[in-house]
């Protein structure tokens, strides 16, 4: 899975360069969102803004590391979600636990 990953305005993003986040790849997102969380870092955001398509594992992978940075006292942001994409957390009413920005920019200057 191609997931790089930069600094901007002192947060990590992680940026999903996939179409697809699903059983074939949402491992790598979840270890790689684990691993920056226990390397220290305490404001991650995760682009979404290549994504054309989530299922349950992609959307299981966001929430496991939403739920370690609660443990970890880190903030968790997701940004860029494309109609389709954001259409999957509202059906699952996800879009009332993760804070979602429509922009990198605006997640990363909040």
């Amino acid at each position: 899975m191609n997931l790089p990953t930069i600094k901007q305005n002192g947060k990590t993003v992680i940026i999903v360069k996939e179409p697809r986040v699903d059983a074939h790849n949402s491992a790598e997102l979840k270890d790689r969102i684990l691993k920056i969380l226990e390397g220290g870092e305490r404001n991650l955001i995760i682009d979404l803004g290549e994504v054309e398509f989530i299922d349950s594992s992609g959307l299981g992978a966001l929430l496991s590391g939403y739920k370690n940075a609660s443990l970890h006292s880190s903030a968790f942001a997701l940004a860029g979600l494309k109609p389709r994409v954001r259409s999957m957390f509202e059906l699952t009413r996800l879009h009332r636990v993760f804070d979602i920005y429509s922009r990198l920019q605006e997640a990363t200057s909040s």
